[in-house]
């Protein structure tokens, strides 16, 4: 959530810059400038009637010491009067108050300037390739098939028990999924990174601290009877482990790493793109999260594309980092890198991770600061990045790894899985 600080100070700033998420915010940005100033007029109101009538109510005691009882009589009046209005004003501020805060909720964060102009997925920024040349045989069958050939993964068992966009690991699949789980907590954990379990439900304060709700509240499962979310991703609980905590200035970084499976509705998906695990309504994800000093955001940011372009590089595949363009991005994020396998198979690119910076957004929503050197009460900045999502993970190791009758596992899993091909 922007400050409304930043908003008194320079609204044509945040609707020139929202313009580069494609989004247009001067008639929100307009009317949070008009509630706000409602809201200190009669904040100044308000302080007003309290000291009058702390003034009022100290004349009637010494008034009816000197037997002056119509003119305490007629103080008393005036005293109920001023706390009649201050009722007023205490109930009117309060709808003005929801109403602002209603309006801040709906503008997104602001992109930092290293982000590129762009309304859609073509206008990302390719930074970086990288990986091994894939070369498949020619009969090479895509992952989908390659789970049904080696009975690794059941997506039809999976619709039988929930739905489509639920399936089955079996066998070697399974042993495959607990292995990369495995892999990327090792990896992330010897990057200083500690590790939690948090639940996989969360309350409606932590999805608006992290700014799911209410962007997103379409695309979460919801459980009704409770109240609670089955998380889209592990960054919602853990971001909101700082919820309202004030950090001290030697507590950075904060890095934390977990494994949760995800839920996500993906309201509208259909056709080519979501065969197989290219896209699911349940999936595991390894996730990693940062606090960090404002100053130290930026420095962090570089050094999680690092840490997971590091893990990438180890399973052997193809890769390559884009930098988001603004109508690309989350309705949260600053700014953020998306990590694409290449799939030979299906000739084409498949995103497995989002590193991404919120700067100080998702901390202004947790009310999540820390004080600096001077004692004075800042703003944390938050970041997190997939560390890896499995599906499309599987799906590239399984399609770029297809030799003549079998599946060759990656080395550096073998130690995971006990196993080193799937035939």
């Amino acid at each position: 959530m922007l400050t409304l600080k930043l908003l008194r100070d320079d609204p044509e700033y945040v609707i020139r810059k929202l313009a580069v998420k494609n989004f247009d915010a001067r008639t929100i940005v307009e009317d949070i400038i008009r509630l706000d100033a409602n809201r200190r007029s009669m904040q100044a109101e308000s302080d007003a009637l309290a000291s009058q009538q702390k003034q009022k109510a100290a004349l009637i005691g010494g008034l009816m010491k000197e037997g002056r009882k119509e003119e305490a009589e007629q103080a008393k009046q005036e005293v109920a009067a001023l706390k009649a209005r201050s009722a007023e004003l205490l109930a009117a501020a309060d709808e003005n108050n929801k109403e602002l805060e209603a309006k801040l909720v709906l503008l997104p964060n602001i992109p930092c300037d290293l982000v590129p102009n762009g309304k859609g997925a073509e206008d990302n920024l390719v930074v970086k390739m990288g990986g091994p040349e894939v070369d498949l045989p020619a009969d090479a069958l895509p992952h989908w098939e390659l789970a049904k050939k080696y009975d690794i993964i059941d997506f039809d068992l999976g619709v039988k028990l929930t739905g489509a966009g639920f399936p089955v690991y079996k066998g070697k699949g399974a042993k495959l999924q607990r292995a990369l789980i495995n892999f990327f907590l090792d990896v992330n954990t010897a990057a200083g990174y500690k590790e939690v379990e948090p639940p996989v439900m969360v309350n409606a304060a932590s999805g608006f601290g992290t700014g799911q709700l209410p962007d997103k509240e379409a695309q979460m499962y919801y459980v009704g009877l409770d109240d609670f979310y089955l998380v889209p991703t592990a960054e919602v609980p853990v971001t909101n482990i700082f919820r309202d905590e004030i950090l001290a200035d030697n507590a950075f970084p904060q890095k934390l790493t977990a494994y949760t499976p995800c839920f996500r509705r993906e309201a509208g998906s259909y056709g080519k793109d979501v065969r197989g695990l290219n896209r699911l309504h349940q999936f595991d994800k390894v996730e990693i999260v940062r606090i960090e000093k404002p100053e130290d955001s930026y420095a962090a940011l570089d050094e999680m594309v690092a840490h997971v372009e590091g893990i990438v590089n180890k399973l052997g595949l193809k890769y390559r980092i884009l930098r988001l363009c603004g109508g690309d991005m989350s309705f949260t994020s600053a700014i953020t890198y998306d990590f694409e396998l290449w799939s030979a198979a299906q000739g084409r690119w498949l995103e497995i991770s989002s590193v991404s910076n919120f700067e100080s957004y998702q901390a202004n929503r947790l009310h999540l600061r820390y004080k600096d050197e001077n004692g004075k009460t800042q703003l944390c900045h938050t970041l997190n990045g997939s560390s890896l999502a499995l599906p499309r993970v599987v799906a590239a190791l399984l399609e770029d790894n297809q030799k003549d009758g079998y599946i060759e596992i990656p080395e550096v899993l073998r130690p995971y899985t006990g196993f080193d091909r799937i035939d």
